[in-house]
């Protein structure tokens, strides 16, 4: 009898159909893009969804599924590595989530020994596979991508990652707690590409935005965005303890942890996402902004772009008069590269020293960017001097120095620091108070490589509006030139018909109308009257 029951809910509640459970052997295929498992109320939907930048890709994503014209994705189990049309997603029999393009199996949930018996996508946006024991063999919730849901737990083994701006660049940033030797801090850090996995971890990160630390606590520190549109750290043997990072004004009840598993929609919808350039953003879905619907932001980390390490990636990023709109340059000794833009070295032997631990001082010079600071990790710190008296000794300082790369000097409480680093990865900020020192090359131009970003844009207006000005120049210069050329021309057409003209000597001479026209400035000037 229960088998029987089993098989009726399964042809009940098969694929696509709007209810959250789904059994074992429910499948989606990429095609079809109206097919997807809902929660019950209709909030989120889990299934195939397009990629944004690539035609015809697809990855397996959870999204609200009932906002008018738009589909936010919250969750990817694939964003990296996305999947053709003929691509399926499959619950199979041994409860193991399963994703296969063609003959390659790009993801799965490895819950094949687990018990599950069903799926189900929640109302708070968590998709679970249930095992036999009523508990919960695998969660969205813990595997997160680059979004946090109210009541979604950050636990310290989790972390949100941003997707990279690009695939040259490879950088990404994350927010995740990060152990100090008493104490947890939430922060978020910027990563260098996968190919600095062999690095110290000092070297391979630089963390710009520091949460509050969390001291001397036994029990599990959680940061969380409750339903009220707070965002904080609970904590605590019972999570009695709370530290906002963010208060919404009609959070009345502090914060907490609601269930993961809940059939109740929340009255207004929210999302926190760590963007792609670095900000960890909270949006709030309105329904009338003028007349429309759409998200709208309601707290950000960082307000200052230029504070967030790796966004010119190793170039400097440059802020506008309104302090709100960055634009980024490139280093002297750097240029951009690729079609993203972002700043390449073209001296790699900097830095590096032969086997006696020395180079050629004579092959390099020292190139100075004024009112210019840098992030850098601990690693990349070579020695920092207090006793250099002068702004051009922290250049000096560098250039005797074999693994040196570049130098800063600055003033802290007007006392002189000359940091002598080895490499640089992480970008520089405007600071009127520090000079940049960057070893390049003899034979490479003192001048910085050439702006990108915001700085391509006014490069972009300048030639908009000079295009415009030649050619109205030359319009006018060619104008002037026939105008001359017609009234000679005319002159000297007249001359030869008076010269050829049939007349006796002493004759008097004819005119036509319009020589006299001509001849007189439009009646305006008396001919002559002979000798008296």
């Amino acid at each position: 009898m229960a088998a029987c029951l089993v098989v009726f809910l399964l042809v009940l509640v098969g694929p696509g159909a709007r209810a959250s459970y789904i059994g074992l052997g429910s499948r989606l295929v990429a095609r079809d893009q109206n097919e997807a498992w809902v929660s019950d109320n209709g909030t989120f939907a889990f299934g195939f969804a397009s990629a944004a930048n690539a035609r015809d890709k697809f990855q397996v994503a959870i999204w609200f599924v009932d906002l008018p014209g738009d589909r936010t994705v919250v969750w990817s189990a694939n964003r990296n590595s996305l999947v053709t049309k003929n691509a399926f997603l499959e619950l199979d029999t041994t409860g193991n989530l399963i994703l296969i393009d063609g003959d390659r199996t790009v993801w799965m949930s490895n819950t094949s020994d687990a018990g599950v018996t069903s799926a189900s996508m929640e109302e708070t946006g968590n998709f679970i596979l249930h095992s036999n024991s009523n508990h919960s063999a695998w969660q969205s919730f813990e595997h997160p991508s680059d979004t946090l849901l109210p009541n979604q737990p950050l636990t310290v083994s989790l972390e949100l990652t941003s997707v990279p701006k690009s695939p040259s660049q490879g950088g990404y940033y994350s927010l995740k707690m990060l152990q100090q030797p008493t104490s947890l801090s939430l922060a978020l850090t910027y990563n260098l590409p996968e190919t600095y996995d062999a690095a110290p971890e000092a070297y391979a990160n630089y963390s710009y935005w520091p949460g509050p630390d969390i001291s001397n606590v036994t029990g599990d520190v959680v940061a969380v965005l409750d339903g009220a549109g707070s965002f904080g750290i609970v904590y605590g043997e019972s999570s009695n303890g709370a530290v906002y990072v963010y208060k919404n004004d009609g959070d009345y009840n502090g914060l907490g942890l609601a269930s993961s598993q809940s059939s109740t929609r929340l009255s207004v919808l929210r999302r926190l996402i760590l963007e792609t350039n670095g900000n960890l953003r909270l949006y709030r879905w309105d329904n009338d902004v003028n007349g429309s619907r759409q998200w709208v932001p309601e707290w950000a980390a960082v307000s200052n772009p230029c504070e967030i390490a790796g966004i010119c990636g190793n170039g400097v990023c440059n802020l506008d008069r309104s302090k709100t709109i960055a634009s980024c340059s490139c280093l002297p000794g750097t240029s951009k590269a690729g079609g993203d833009n972002f700043c390449s070295d073209n001296s790699s032997s900097i830095g590096r020293c032969d086997s006696r631990n020395a180079n050629q001082t004579s092959e390099f010079k020292i190139a100075a960017v004024q009112q210019t600071n840098y992030y850098f990790s601990d690693f990349s710190v070579i020695a920092n001097y207090s006793d250099i008296p002068t702004v051009s000794r922290c250049g000096d300082a560098c250039l005797s120095a074999c693994e040196c790369v570049a130098s800063v000097y600055g003033l802290d409480d007007e006392n002189p620091y000359c940091w002598i680093l080895r490499s640089l990865d992480f970008g520089g900020y405007e600071d009127p108070g520090s000079t940049l020192f960057v070893k390049v090359r003899a034979n490479e131009s003192m001048t910085p490589g050439a702006n990108k970003s915001g700085s391509d844009n006014g490069d972009t207006k300048g030639k908009v509006l000079v295009v415009p000005i030649v050619l109205s120049m030359t319009f006018l210069v060619v104008l002037l030139c026939l105008l001359l050329y017609h009234n000679v021309h005319k002159k000297r057409s007249l001359k030869r018909a008076m010269e050829s003209s049939p007349i006796l000597h002493g004759a008097p001479i004819h005119f036509t109308y319009r020589d006299l026209l001509v001849r007189t400035c439009n009646f305006s000037q008396l001919l002559g009257t002979g000798k008296y």
